[in-house]
């Protein structure tokens, strides 16, 4: 392909996402608001979550933070989850077959064997933040299974928290735990009302703040300075808002050599993090 024809590419993908935020801004602007009175936007919170998989299971566990009402499990499972008397813990179990543990989820979930019944853990204030080098902000990413693997990667890539908003972003369920692989029960997850507000806070706070954007004037590797960085990044389709957009120190992009341009947000998330760990490791070193 000649440069003419690459840059005539990039031309029309560069219009086409202009395209896009532009109507997603604007039906933004038209939408009315649901904070309810005081302007909270906070939605009520379910009393109870099942959670399930192994991995999971015996995170939720392990967590003194975690309230466990009973667990279902089979004999398979407990022996895997090494629990060898089950009156042991201080919740009770019940022991069962693969089959009705399947009457008591979705016909797709994979449970191995073991699923408890939980109360979700109470949000965190950004104040629990603390000495926190590194972290992720999510911008109304809504797909449960990428926001369990970006907490995933954020926890095997030592992100202290990670911030999503209240509305427009997964509640605490199955799905989204499953996904995170035990990692939900490992990182301070912080939930913000108004996003904005929470990166200028962050600004305050000595972070640089990157936000991952295709239009980004620099490539992600070069826009790290300081000793905490807060990377922030859109739903997929959809980007960053243009508030968000407005409040973050620097607009990043991530390029990719090869045929497909864009990422997967958790595949995003996962690189970013990674390029962002070797920085800070690099300077303490």
């Amino acid at each position: 392909m000649s440069n003419d024809e690459n840059d005539e590419r990039s031309e029309r993908d560069s219009y086409y996402a202009k395209r896009r935020r532009a109507y997603r801004d604007a039906k933004a602007a038209k939408a009315p608001s649901h904070q309810g009175k005081g302007g909270s936007g906070a939605r009520p919170v379910p009393d109870s979550v099942l959670l399930y998989g192994l991995h999971t299971v015996r995170a939720a566990i392990d967590n003194p933070e975690r309230t466990i009402k009973r667990m279902v499990a089979t004999r398979n499972a407990l022996a895997r989850l090494g629990i060898d008397d089950p009156r042991s813990l201080p919740f009770p179990i019940e022991q069962t077959t693969p089959q009705a543990i399947d009457r008591m989820l979705s016909g797709d979930a994979i449970h191995q064997g073991a699923v408890i019944e939980a109360k979700p853990l109470a949000a965190r204030p950004i104040s629990d933040l603390g000495n926190c080098p590194l972290l992720l902000v999510l911008d109304q990413v809504t797909d449960p299974h990428n926001v369990g693997a970006i907490m995933r990667s954020a926890v095997a890539l030592g992100a202290g928290a990670i911030i999503t908003t209240m509305r427009h972003s997964p509640q605490e369920s199955g799905v989204l735990a499953k996904s995170a692989s035990g990692a939900l029960e490992l990182i301070t997850h912080i939930q913000v009302v108004n996003l904005a507000e929470a990166i200028e806070e962050l600004n305050r706070l000595g972070f640089t703040t990157i936000g991952l954007d295709s239009e980004g004037s620099d490539k992600l590797e070069h826009t790290f300075s300081g000793d905490r960085l807060a990377l922030v990044l859109g739903a997929e389709g959809k980007g960053l808002r243009q508030k968000t957009r407005a409040t973050v120190k620097i607009l990043a992009r991530l390029d990719m050599p090869g045929a497909i341009k864009s990422l997967n947000v958790s595949n995003a998330a996962a690189i970013s993090l990674y390029a962002a760990r070797t920085f800070l490791d690099a300077r303490l070193s």
